[in-house]
């Protein structure tokens, strides 16, 4: 998803792979109308405890089946997306205040910058460039708007004598798979799951700051490894649609503004007030996009945007968030239908069965497992957040889970298999960028991929065993 956020690549049209996303939800929808048919009804008694809605896990019971008709399914797409409007307009009102900050152009200058300053020494180069794209994957959530990068990375890679395949992954495992996936402020998976869970925004950091230091450490290690194998015997590099001989000049005396510094510490301060308003001011999602777009308007008055430019900014980002705010209804119009037709509580009973049969100490990791299977259908953060959280909040509460370990398991689950699933648009439109085949992409990172879901599994079965919270 992820979510689309920035700049635009253009490349080379591409026939399109895959299935669309919108039509396997779609198909879903339709699977799920038809099990109101065939599945019994059932409910447990919802409690009020400490101000949250919870199941009572000795209520189950059977109850008449109340079938979803033919217009009734199409009627819950609106439906779905009124009750997806909170999450769905947060994530408009926050892709148009990033769309004012690319606009800047701050964030593509210290990336320019940074690759001219390092550039000759890959030894600093790989764990600062790992570092700052690991930063915007986990503070606010990129994933489309880093794809640009790969333009200046790769080639800046191959003119060090490394590959493709380096400058590739630099990018893409440090935005998702240690940036996004861990999400310490990230507001589209974290920050919509849970609100959905009724969970404090952006609480348990601690434990997300942990397990992207690891995530973090294991990227950049996983990458010099390749690059110095790749600088040993260049037979061994991917270059993807590289010619390994043509060496790529960087310019060495490029120098941000002072007008782009100012910018960039302007975002920083952003992220500053972000975080002490979440734990000190209880702040929810409508500050947290208000903080955001005062930040943008900020930026873009620093960096001498003209009213008119700040609302093509906004609307552009807005603009590249309407297929993540979309499937985010979608996914809710699933819910709908569940719930109209009795069916919600009944997949809770037999699910909390199946996880509940499992060691107390791993259930955590068996909804992992499920969230990992889920992203195949659903490649999307803040909508498998909508799919899944409805479901996995009152299983958690079932099953002796906190909900916060629940959220744990879904960015996990979420995030790490973006790496090697085919239905990632940001995957496959970065390796068509880089002329990377799929299939070797895969075989490289398929160690790497195993690595994660290991230290996944110890960081939840640590979560589940300090009752990670607060609740």
């Amino acid at each position: 998803m992820r979510e689309d956020k920035g700049s635009h690549v253009q490349t080379q049209e591409t026939p399109e792979k895959g299935i669309n996303a919108f039509f396997l939800m779609f198909l879903v929808i339709v699977i799920m109308t038809v099990l109101t048919y065939i599945l019994p009804a059932g409910q447990y008694d919802r409690v009020e405890k400490d101000g949250r809605t919870v199941v009572d896990p000795t209520s189950f019971h059977f109850v008449d089946s109340s079938p979803v008709g033919l217009l009734e399914m199409f009627n819950s797409v609106h439906l779905g997306l009124v009750e997806g409007a909170p999450i769905i307009l947060f994530v408009f009102l926050f892709g148009g205040a990033l769309g004012i900050m690319q606009a800047t152009g701050a964030i593509d200058s210290f990336i320019t910058f940074v690759a001219a300053r390092f550039g000759t020494k890959e030894k600093l180069l790989i764990p600062l460039l790992v570092l700052i794209f690991s930063l915007l994957g986990t503070l606010i959530g990129s994933a489309e708007d880093t794809l640009v990068y790969i333009a200046i990375i790769v080639p800046m890679t191959m003119a060090l004598r490394m590959d493709a395949l380096t400058g590739f992954a630099i990018v893409m495992l440090g935005t998702l798979a240690t940036g996004f996936v861990t999400g310490i402020t990230n507001p589209f998976n974290v920050a919509v799951a849970q609100s959905i869970a009724e969970l404090p925004i952006y609480s348990g950091m601690g434990l997300r700051i942990a397990i992207y230091v690891v995530f973090y450490l294991l990227t950049v290690f996983y990458i010099y490894f390749h690059a110095r194998k790749v600088k040993r015997d260049p037979s061994k590099g991917v270059y993807g649609k590289f010619n390994p001989n043509e060496q790529v000049e960087i310019d060495r005396n490029f120098k941000m503004s002072l007008r782009h510094k100012l910018a960039l510490l302007v975002l920083l301060l952003n992220f500053v007030a972000l975080v002490v308003g979440v734990i000190k001011f209880q702040w929810y999602i409508s500050e947290i996009g208000g903080i955001f777009l005062l930040s943008a308007i900020i930026m873009g008055v620093i960096g001498k945007l003209s009213p008119n430019q700040m609302a093509n900014g906004f609307i552009a980002g807005a603009r590249e968030m309407v297929a993540g705010a979309l499937i985010i209804g979608i996914a809710q119009t699933i819910l709908v239908i569940t719930k109209n037709g009795g069916l919600l509580d009944t997949i809770l009973y037999y699910a909390s069965s199946l996880v509940g049969s499992l060691p107390a100490s791993i259930n955590a990791v068996g909804m992992f497992i499920m969230q990992l299977f889920l992203n195949f259908i659903v490649p999307s953060g803040s909508g498998q957040a909508a799919l899944t959280m409805p479901i996995m909040t009152p299983l958690a509460d079932l099953i002796g889970v906190t909900r916060q370990t629940a959220v744990f398991a879904f960015q996990m689950g979420d995030g790490i298999s973006n790496m090697v699933i085919p239905t990632s648009g940001v995957l496959l439109a970065g390796l068509a960028i880089a002329g990377i085949p799929f299939t070797k992409w895969v075989r490289w990172v398929f160690p790497y991929f195993l690595m994660q879901v290991a230290i996944a599994i110890i960081f939840l079965i640590i979560a589940q065993a300090i009752n990670y919270g607060p609740f």
